[in-house]
């Protein structure tokens, strides 16, 4: 686990790629569940018009780059929760 805290919030439309680079989809918004003011996971959209969407949890997160608006993570896409 890493102890660098990400702030998630400003993360709208950045691209997600898995942890063997492959591209996850985009961030649509972030999710609220333990505090109402900081978000502890991302829903991300798996595609242009797809209505499926995956969890992305905070703790997931490798790494965010800000300049080309990619978040890196740690685990496959397989490893993630889908949802509608």
């Amino acid at each position: 686990m890493s102890a660098v805290a990400y702030d998630l919030r400003g993360t709208r439309g950045y691209l997600v790629a898995d942890a063997h680079g492959r591209l996850v989809g985009r961030v649509e918004c972030p999710m609220y569940g333990t505090t109402p003011d900081e978000p502890d996971a991302l829903a991300v959209r798996t595609g242009f018009f797809a209505r499926k969407r995956r969890l992305v949890p905070a703790e997931a997160i490798e790494q965010i780059d800000g300049q080309s608006r990619v978040i890196g993570l740690r685990v496959d896409r397989e490893g993630l929760l889908s949802f509608l």
